[in-house]
């Protein structure tokens, strides 16, 4: 039986275990939960032993029988955990999975773990055996669009009350790493407790973490604070930033930015073209500054100096990265840079 991570309690307080349950997926916070909530029922009902087997490139795939056998032998119920790092268990693993699924252990629950299944890994004998004995709980990424929605159920589950853009605010700044998220859904509860939560306090939980982040270079940059741009570039360089991250953080804002532009050339830049671009309204003074300062042409021209810098980066192209990191976040802020003063 297949059911998705988001009805897993419900599942196991309805219908109880199944005898072997399979979690796969790329996504470590959701994996780990719902490995967690298993355990934890399992333990509930008494299933207090746990023995772990990890498969690796030698595995001898008679442990797990050897394993399910010599749990039998004693009264305690147990957890029996299978990490596979892939999700091939190959010809023996699927010959020794088929037959295990055939007759469980009793007094066990046969936890197993892997990476995401191909399509074609339904339909294999191996994933049917273990469909049919017990569940199937396949871990899918949140969407990009989905994650606010994701973030304000977390917030609310702690008794956070999230208000405006703060659940939107939080899924840009961690770009869809969802321990990130977690962690600072956790690091709010700690600073304000349960209530509210405003767009000001979750920025200054995000500036106690960092005295200068990439995201505040991003809207100084688009405010035109040229000032505030050189100091928080010295500062990321020297904290050790690496070059990388902040070309990532550039990046994405010239590009959003070139198509706004592009859409708004003959309607104008309106709040509906910045919903559709996921402008929260904190950002909605900044974006429309940076706008008002460059046509959609230059833009383009932004766009192909990040190209550039990201060669640099790679050692595919001569030139400083540092450099040329600040001449873009200037020109963004409406100044263009002599060479002399980059050297």
């Amino acid at each position: 039986m297949k059911i998705y991570a988001n009805q897993l309690d419900n599942h196991l307080k309805s219908r109880g275990l199944s005898p072997v349950i399979l979690v796969s997926g790329d996504e470590p916070l959701q994996m780990a939960e719902c490995c967690d909530a298993i355990r934890a029922h399992a333990r509930g009902l008494g299933y207090l032993g746990r023995e772990v087997l990890h498969v690796e490139s030698r595995f001898n795939w008679d442990e797990l029988m050897e394993e399910a056998n010599a749990l039998s032998l004693f009264a305690e119920q147990r957890i029996l955990e299978l990490r596979l790092p892939n999700a091939k268990p190959g010809i023996q693993g699927a010959k020794a999975l088929q037959a295990y699924c055939e007759a469980p252990a009793p007094d066990t629950i046969l936890l197993i773990t892997m990476a995401k299944l191909e399509s074609a890994a339904s339909k294999s004998k191996w994933y049917k055996s273990i469909d049919s004995a017990g569940l199937v709980v396949p871990i899918w990424p949140i969407e990009r669009a989905q994650l606010p929605r994701w973030i304000e159920q977390r917030m609310r589950r702690v008794g956070l009350q999230p208000e405006g853009d703060v659940a939107a605010m939080l899924a840009e700044r961690v770009e869809g790493n969802l321990l990130a998220a977690s962690q600072e859904i956790e690091k709010l509860h700690l600073l304000f407790g349960q209530g509210g939560v405003n767009a000001d306090q979750l920025l200054a939980s995000v500036t106690d973490s960092a005295r200068y982040d990439v995201f505040g270079l991003v809207d100084a940059a688009s405010l035109g604070d040229a000032t505030r741009v050189v100091k928080m570039l010295d500062g990321l360089r020297g904290e050790g930033e690496e070059p990388v991250l902040i070309l990532w953080a550039l990046t994405r804002e010239v590009r959003t930015l070139l198509s706004i532009a592009y859409e708004g050339r003959q309607s104008g830049v309106n709040d509906a073209l910045l919903g559709r671009h996921r402008i929260w309204d904190k950002r909605k003074q900044a974006v429309r500054a940076a706008l008002q300062r460059h046509p959609y042409p230059r833009w383009v021209q932004m766009l192909e100096q990040c190209a550039q810098i990201d060669r640099m980066i790679k050692g595919q192209a001569a030139g400083n990265a540092w450099d040329e990191l600040t001449s873009l976040a200037m020109r963004i802020a409406g100044i263009s840079l002599p060479r002399s003063v980059l050297r």
